[in-house]
């Protein structure tokens, strides 16, 4: 398995290449009335970079860059890592080296360069329970908090589980359609063994043909499909698997180092390590990339390949 994260939410990023299908949800989320998916400027940055440093859809209508992002689990750093989407898009876009398709603009000039106007957003659709809209902040990341940021991101969340956000799903029919495919497969595999979960996809993917939902698309794609969506969930129970290691490890460390140095440090301290050694499997059973596992530990990369190394982990090799 690739350790980057791209696949997880390959399905939604597969579905969103079609032009009419981003044009649709565009509409559903602002409001608007777009009826030509001409109009619709697909970005993909491929300057080199990590694929872990990709996001699901971005795309540009009427001098709006949409950067949309779809999870099934509860991430706090969305803001951050829109922050890093939207950096990588802008240099995209700025640069001369872009397929030749448009010069370079000269952000050191006397003239004033002009950028679309980004808007991040998240369809969430995970299991845990979540409010209908929130909306994260950068702000609410730095290490010191002000009431006057000179650096701030806004993504909205869309929960788009059953009942939730009604008048989006009514607008957009395909990502109704989505949801009541992924709602099919954890039907057929509700309590289900990890080796039926193939066969639960395409009892999930059969229903949503014969009832004419995503029919063509399914059609077209039912192996990358069904492929995608194993992964997925292998990813997550994997995590969870792991989180839920790491978190009894590490109440465990930290009541021991508690008693010694105060509970309080010893918690976090123990809590931490924990959390390092979900990220040193997942990287060792290379389910993570060791640039994301680093950036998820708030480390450089030379700093956690040493943790990796004095925690008796094997450091993989660099390509």
């Amino acid at each position: 398995m690739s350790g980057n994260r791209e696949y997880k939410s390959d399905v939604f990023s597969m579905l969103m290449q079609d032009k009419e299908r981003a044009l649709q949800l565009y509409n559903a989320m602002n409001g608007s009335s777009y009826d030509n998916p001409e109009d619709v400027e697909m970005v993909i940055h491929d300057g080199g970079i990590s694929l872990s440093v990709r996001n699901d859809a971005s795309f540009i209508v009427d001098a709006r860059l949409s950067i949309y992002e779809h999870q099934s689990t509860v991430c706090p750093n969305m803001p951050v890592r829109s922050l890093i989407y939207f950096s990588v898009i802008l240099s995209d876009m700025l640069s001369d080296k872009k397929k030749g398709t448009k010069s370079g603009k000269n952000i050191y000039g006397r003239r004033l360069v002009k950028i679309p106007t980004p808007h991040f957003v998240v369809f969430y659709n995970g299991e845990e329970e979540q409010p209908e809209v929130q909306e994260l902040k950068l702000s609410d990341a730095f290490e010191k908090p002000t009431d006057e940021p000179n650096l701030e991101l806004k993504c909205k969340v869309y929960n788009i589980n059953d009942g939730k956000n009604k008048a989006i799903m009514e607008s957009c029919g395909w990502l109704n359609d989505y949801m009541t495919f992924v709602n099919k497969v954890r039907e057929y595999h509700a309590d289900g063994a990890f080796d039926d979960l193939a066969i639960d996809i395409e009892k999930a993917i059969d229903y949503c043909i014969d009832n004419d939902i995503l029919k063509e698309f399914l059609k077209t794609y039912r192996s990358e499909v069904t492929k995608s969506m194993q992964l997925n969930y292998e990813f997550d129970r994997q995590l969870e698997l792991e989180r839920a290691d790491a978190i009894e490890e590490g109440l465990e460390q930290g009541i021991k180092q508690g008693l010694e140095q105060g509970l309080e440090q010893g918690l976090e301290q123990g809590i931490e390590k924990g959390a390092n050694k979900m990220l040193f499997t997942l990287v060792t059973k290379g389910k993570l990339d060791i640039d994301t596992a680093a950036e998820e530990a708030g480390v450089s990369v030379s700093e956690f390949e040493k943790l990796m190394s004095e925690a008796g982990y094997k450091v993989p090799e660099t390509v």
